[in-house]
């Protein structure tokens, strides 16, 4: 029985790491990234907290009103990214340019509101020159919002990639049938994901350290 336990031990080895030999480089390498960006913004928070200990002037700081509004928008894109994924396993293509447009412009909402709230930062007399917590704050939402523009610059090349598809029977059939296409429409939606709940656990650092 034991050596029946350890061939089985073995095969569940073998299948995990038959499992990784599946995924394709750029899979890999794009998780890596992942992984790589949160250690940055978990530093970055780190660092945000620390300044707690020695910043005098760190309870003149408070959170920014539209960080709540760009929380619910950020939110509702991740809704809408979600439902791409099987929208086009249906071969809707019209329904899947409609979710991209959404998601696209709840995530231009995004930035712009983020841009407001740095504004609101600002008339508060809190900028780069002043408290460290204040320089963080700018640093964190901004390299944030730099990092979902490039989600959405590769969300943009899909949208008029499909547009294009949608446009000829054949290039719609090809495209539909497109194991790449399908792998990149997932990529999207976990990258989506990710930054989401990154800027949801940044947005809740904020709320309870900053009063």
């Amino acid at each position: 029985m034991n050596f029946d336990k350890k061939i089985k031990g073995g095969s569940s080895k073998d299948s995990a790491f038959s499992r990784m030999e599946k995924i394709h480089p750029f899979e890999m390498m794009f998780y890596l990234a992942m992984l790589g960006i949160g250690i940055l913004f978990l530093m970055l928070v780190i660092a945000f907290l620390q300044t707690r200990s020695y910043d005098t002037g760190f309870t003149q700081i408070k959170l920014p009103k539209y960080f709540s509004l760009s929380t619910i928008l950020i939110l509702i894109s991740s809704f809408t990214i979600s439902k791409a994924p099987r929208i086009y396993k249906k071969d809707n293509l019209v329904k899947l340019k409609k979710y991209f447009i959404y998601t696209m412009l709840l995530g231009l909402g995004f930035v712009l509101v983020q841009v407001a709230s740095w504004y609101e930062i600002s008339q508060s007399g809190i900028n780069f020159q002043g408290l460290a917590a204040g320089t963080y704050i700018y640093l964190i939402s901004a390299l944030h919002a730099v990092h979902l523009l490039g989600g959405f610059l590769f969300l943009s090349y899909l949208y008029f990639k499909t547009q294009h598809a949608a446009l000829d029977p054949i290039r719609m059939l090809l495209y539909i049938r497109n194991p790449y296409v399908r792998q990149q429409i997932k990529l999207l939606n976990i990258y989506w994901h990710f930054m989401d709940a990154m800027w949801v656990f940044i947005f809740l650092v904020f709320v309870f350290s900053l009063k």
